[in-house]
């Protein structure tokens, strides 16, 4: 998993699966973008205009963990 934040773009971007793959673009709202790869699977999460619907200090800089006994 990758979070990437741009400032410049105020876009927030969390890919969940990091395989190389195709995917397609499918806007759910004015401002959030779904990237969806193999069987329609969520590979990505776009969000524009982040800092307006995001408290962005609250959650940058992201940390998380794997849980024992799952592979990354």
């Amino acid at each position: 998993m990758q979070i990437v934040y741009n400032p410049k773009t105020d876009v927030l971007y969390i890919r969940l699966d990091d395989a190389k793959q195709d995917v397609l673009n499918q806007r759910v709202s004015e401002d959030v973008v779904l990237d969806l790869g193999r069987e329609d699977k969520i590979v990505g999460i776009e969000i524009l205009d982040a800092s307006a619907h995001l408290n962005l200090k609250k959650i940058l800089p992201v940390e998380y963990q794997i849980a024992a006994g799952v592979s990354a």
